[in-house]
């Protein structure tokens, strides 16, 4: 095959797992275009398919298999090649996952990302030498995106895999974050969101000081860029100052991320989390009252070694005193190779399944009587997308981050376009959504 033909081929991928895998892909899927394959997002068009992996835990890694075992069966169907990259060729490691799924054409470990189109060029038979070029080729809706400002974590809490599969926390210089957002915003993006394992440590690594307010005012700077989003802080590096530059800052969006993930001192001890009861209440205390604007999402596991009903107990307690605006629950994971793993008093699945239920059932009681005092307030809102099934424009404020909280609804008779902003009126609440009304 000539370097003619090897550009015919179409290429797709599908990406699992979470926001800051999606932008390794969309890097990887930029420089496939850039080099002139053709990207489709129709997996069953493609010639091609990178599967880029997720390994955080155990759902992660049989959803990957299903994905890799799914694309195998596809093969009868015209995919020629099978290209498998992320977190889980870290965790699992090449050898094993040649022997598990041997028709699976090339492994690929998340340093050589780069070197994605010399890996599926060689796959037939081709040498290109392909200098990787910065840029992004975005997988979601155009006008928002993530910007991955690390990667890694050095926090070591008990139960998580992400330190060893990738590795010690690395800050991204600033200078490139900032080139790519204003690259990203030159291209229609509107709303960025910063993610990394921990983002309120960004830059101890590269400067040895805390950068991410200084990062935040840089990227304000940058014009057309609406909004500016927080993913993933944690609550004893949320200082006074990254706190007044959230709530004054009016291109950061008055909204944090901060996953407590428990309210019980010995729980917390045996996470290993550098937080303790104390200093989440003293935080959740200290935004609702000098900070009343910004809204709080947080996460919490159920279900650690033992938590017993006491522990429990106390987790729901604070739930309805907190009353936080969005909350994600998860049952605790069993991960080999984590602290967690050789804790004692292990707590029973069905144990952890009954609990899981019932901390979602009050906060979705705290959600659903937030929710009803917010009808009828004027928010601004991004139209996301137009659901033709449905017929509705959905849409969220600036206190809503894409896929993991609740929506607002616009009838289709709405004049409204995609990734604008308007001002709406919240006219209801039901189950999980608000209906709106365009002013």
């Amino acid at each position: 095959m000539d370097l003619k033909e090897l550009k015919k081929k179409k290429i797709s991928a599908i990406s699992l797992g979470c926001d800051k895998n999606r932008v390794d892909l969309e890097k990887m899927l930029y420089n496939l275009k850039e080099f002139g394959f053709e990207v489709t997002f129709e997996v069953e068009k493609a010639d091609i398919v990178i599967i880029n992996t997720c390994a955080f835990i155990q759902p992660a890694i049989e959803e990957a298999i299903s994905a890799i075992i799914d694309m195998e069966n596809a093969k009868q169907f015209g995919i020629e090649k099978i290209v498998v990259t992320g977190c889980f060729v870290e965790r699992a490691g090449k050898d094993y996952l040649k022997n598990l799924m041997p028709n699976i054409d090339a492994i690929v470990n998340i340093k050589d990302n780069d070197t994605i189109v010399d890996v599926i060029a060689s796959l037939y038979g081709v040498s290109v030498n392909y200098k990787c070029a910065n840029g992004r080729l975005l997988t979601n809706q155009p006008h928002f995106a993530y910007l991955k400002i690390a990667d890694g974590c050095d926090n070591g809490c008990a139960y998580c895999t992400i330190p060893r599969i990738r590795g010690r926390y690395k800050s991204v210089p600033m200078e490139e974050l900032v080139d790519e957002a204003k690259k990203l915003v030159q291209s229609g993006v509107k709303e960025l969101i910063l993610v990394a394992q921990d983002s309120t440590r960004y830059g101890v690594d590269l400067y040895g000081e805390y950068k991410l307010v200084e990062l935040i005012r840089e990227l304000s700077k940058i014009k057309n860029l609406h909004w500016i989003r927080l993913h993933y802080a944690y609550v004893e590096m949320m200082t006074d100052e990254l706190l007044d530059e959230i709530y004054n800052n009016p291109k950061v969006c008055k909204y944090i991320d901060v996953p407590f993930q428990h309210i019980d001192d010995k729980i917390l001890k045996e996470m290993n989390r550098r937080s303790g009861e104390d200093d989440i209440r003293n935080f959740v205390k200290k935004v609702k009252s000098k900070y009343p604007e910004i809204s709080i999402r947080s996460t919490f596991i159920v279900g650690l070694p033992g938590e017993g009903r006491k522990e429990f107990k106390k987790l729901l307690e604070f739930l309805k005193e907190a009353r936080l605006d969005n909350v994600g629950f998860f049952p605790f994971y069993r991960e080999e190779k984590t602290k967690a793993y050789y804790l004692k008093k292990q707590v029973s699945g069905f144990t952890k399944k009954r609990r899981l239920k019932k901390a979602q059932k009050i906060q979705n009681q705290i959600m659903t009587a937030n929710n009803i005092n917010l009808i009828g307030t004027d928010v601004e809102i991004i139209v996301d997308f137009f659901d033709p099934d449905e017929q509705y424009y959905v849409c969220r404020s600036s206190k809503n981050s894409p896929d993991v909280d609740f929506f607002v609804l616009l009838s289709a008779e709405s004049n409204v376009k995609t990734g604008e902003f308007y001002k709406a009126r919240l006219t209801n609440y039901f189950d999980g959504f608000f209906t709106g009304e365009v002013i």
